[in-house]
């Protein structure tokens, strides 16, 4: 209570002059229509923007949710896409069966931990087993090819990442149809190698380069890059290198792509061995 006292009597003027300021503000606004309306205006903006940041706020704090939803959603779409495309006109005799038309599934997940800066990186997804996740299967990030799932537990899964000097993913020019091998040479994360592209066929940069499907892993047509540079190298090969669509720096949210015709594609080429 002394604290305060000696506060009024030290500060005394200027408590005086704010109480004495109110008041003619409140007298002056609330017997002036067009103050009182510039105020209420004024109120209301200073309302309106203030409620603005709390939505503003609102919504960054849900991005987490609904890029979820959008990936899932995109998910989906795929599914779909692929059942359409298996509802044409067989060549054989016709088998209801939702695993003769539909070659591909997808599965939509999460990266929850990623390296980019050694000669073998990995990336760790948040789904395994239980979800359905298995050996071998694709992952995309975006529309582009990011790994292959080489290791699960119940609800975990590790793949190999593209930036990896032990993967390879069979790969084409798309504007000619001139396929090779595709691999990271292990130096800058934005760039891999595709090799035995013969010297006599016509590249420019900028052509697309995508996955050939040949692999029983990545359905055909997946876009892996583009053409930034290409050599001559001392063999009848070019070496071109190709800037990748994906930046792994950022792959938050995959698809996890599984063949239902892997097993039988495998055991036949096997047999021909």
């Amino acid at each position: 209570m002394r604290n305060l006292l000696n506060f009024l009597l030290k500060y005394n003027n200027i408590v005086i002059f704010i109480i004495l300021d109110s008041i003619a503000l409140s007298l002056l606004v609330t017997r002036n229509e067009y103050h009182n309306t510039r105020v209420v205006k004024g109120m209301q903006a200073i309302t309106r923007g203030i409620q603005e940041r709390i939505n503003n706020g609102k919504a960054y704090l849900h991005l987490r949710e609904i890029n979820y939803n959008l990936a899932s959603e995109n998910t989906r779409l795929k599914e779909a896409l692929q059942k359409t495309r298996g509802k044409g006109t067989l060549a054989f005799k016709a088998v209801n069966d939702t695993v003769f038309r539909q070659q591909y599934r997808y599965t939509p997940a999460e990266v929850v931990s990623n390296s980019v800066n050694k000669q073998k990186n990995y990336f760790t997804l948040n789904k395994g087993k239980l979800q359905g996740i298995s050996v071998d299967m694709a992952v995309t990030a975006g529309n582009s090819i990011a790994g292959v799932i080489v290791g699960c537990s119940d609800n975990y899964s590790v793949a190999i990442s593209l930036l990896n000097i032990d993967f390879r993913v069979s790969a084409r020019i798309k504007s000619n149809g001139y396929f090779g091998s595709l691999n990271w040479d292990g130096r800058n994360h934005r760039f891999a190698v595709l090799n035995e592209i013969p010297q006599n066929v016509s590249i420019a940069i900028g052509d697309t380069v995508e996955t050939t499907g040949y692999s029983a892993i990545f359905p055909e047509g997946i876009p892996i890059g583009t053409v930034s540079d290409l050599k001559r190298s001392g063999s009848d090969f070019y070496r071109i290198k190709v800037e990748l669509t994906t930046d792994f720096k950022k792959i938050h949210y995959v698809d996890i792509i599984g063949n239902l015709k892997r097993q039988e594609q495998i055991s036949i080429e096997r047999k021909l061995q």
